[in-house]
């Protein structure tokens, strides 16, 4: 992995989280967040006694660069947040003024900067549009980035219908700027709701929140997997990387005995999941534990499982890659209890049955179709 940055002024050394899974080519940074620094360095001779207020920074390298500013942290990943705080320690920068907070929380009012990078999904991006359209001051700044082919004409509606009058730069290194200028005071857009569906039997209705995935409908691979899911009666049960809670709620439906623990790294995740639990099973709380966390690893190493159930994501931010899942059955296999289970779902070219062959000694195949197989380990 590369992780000496070196632009304009200053040297930082900067990894993608969790630092033993990265691959040799990827890096911490990319040409929209150079393109960010360049554009803010060249405006605001003093933007580091601003207060910037920064979304989607996936792994800190625009905190880390515009530090030693009033920064305001704010992203829906935990993995995010986490890579961003070891990237500040890593190169001293631990004591700087940096706040976090997560895509549910309330931002700070007129900040000198917004500066946002724009992530792939534009519900995420509609819905964070509208939570800064109140917030900006007359003073306000606002510029974004992403790569070129990301920012298309619905992208750059978005930033016309909540903020104002918008433009690009053009693109460089395969990167393009987006600037707004809202004329004062804005009229306020309503926000989006929620997405709002029900399951195939019509029994659970299902919310969610604009970063979760399958936002409309269930996706085919958790529609097997709910499908095919374990004995749960009387276990403590994990839907880990639980999305809107899916699968966690199919074995609320289908077991009175059981306790599931819902785990995602996205709080609009783990919220999307709380929310389906109280308006479903709401006298069911008390058998439900709702966990922000990367895979287990926030878990104390006491804590053990009987079933852990999941549908591994295959990307992280923009990227490709079956770490994630990796880190799932690693995680699982050291938190489930002796005789516990791990239930998985894969399209059938990954190499899934043999990591688990790896970990487990075996696996056993417990439904397929065309393009996805139903695995089971056990410890």
């Amino acid at each position: 992995m590369n992780t000496s940055f070196q632009f304009l002024d200053k040297s930082l050394q900067l990894y993608r989280y969790p630092k033993r899974f990265a691959h040799p080519s990827w890096q911490a940074w990319d040409s929209a967040d150079e393109l960010l620094m360049t554009h803010i360095s060249e405006t605001d001779n003093h933007y580091f006694d601003a207060k910037i207020l920064i979304l989607n920074d996936d792994f800190g390298a625009l905190t880390c660069w515009l530090s030693p500013a009033n920064i305001t942290h704010v992203s829906d990943s935990l993995v995010a947040q986490t890579a961003c705080q070891k990237n500040l320690t890593a190169n001293q920068l631990e004591d700087a003024n940096v706040h976090f907070l997560d895509s549910m929380s309330s931002l700070p009012k007129a900040p000198d900067w917004l500066v946002i990078k724009i992530p792939k999904s534009l519900a995420l991006l509609e819905y964070q549009l509208a939570q800064v359209q109140t917030i900006v001051g007359e003073n306000t700044k606002i510029v974004a980035a992403a790569k070129a082919k990301s920012i298309l004409k619905s992208t750059l509606s978005l930033f016309e219908k909540y903020l104002g009058p918008t433009h690009t730069s053009l693109a460089k290194k395969k990167s393009r700027l987006v600037f707004s200028k809202p004329t004062l005071p804005i009229a306020i857009k309503p926000s989006p709701e929620p997405i709002s569906w029900q399951s195939d039997d019509k029994q659970l209705t299902l919310i969610n929140y604009a970063n979760v995935f399958a936002r409309q409908q269930m996706d085919i691979g958790a529609r097997l997997l709910a499908e095919n899911l374990p004995n749960c009666d009387g276990k403590r049960v994990v839907d880990l990387g639980c999305g809107n809670g899916i699968i966690g709620l199919t074995v609320l439906q289908n077991y009175t005995d059981c306790h599931v623990t819902f785990v995602d790294e996205s709080y609009m995740a783990v919220a999307s999941a709380r929310k389906n639990v109280e308006s479903n099973f709401p006298d069911r709380m008390s058998q439900c534990t709702f966990a922000v966390s990367n895979c287990l690893e926030h878990f104390d190493k006491q804590t053990s499982f009987d079933n852990i159930i999941c549908n591994p994501p295959f990307h992280q931010q923009n990227t490709v890659t079956d770490h994630i899942a990796t880190q799932m059955f690693e995680d699982s296999k050291m938190k489930l209890a002796k005789g516990g289970e791990l239930r998985v779902i894969g399209n059938r070219h990954l190499d899934y049955p043999q990591k688990l062959k790896r970990l487990f000694g075996g696996y056993n195949v417990i439904a397929s179709d065309r393009k996805f197989s139903v695995l089971s380990s056990n410890k």
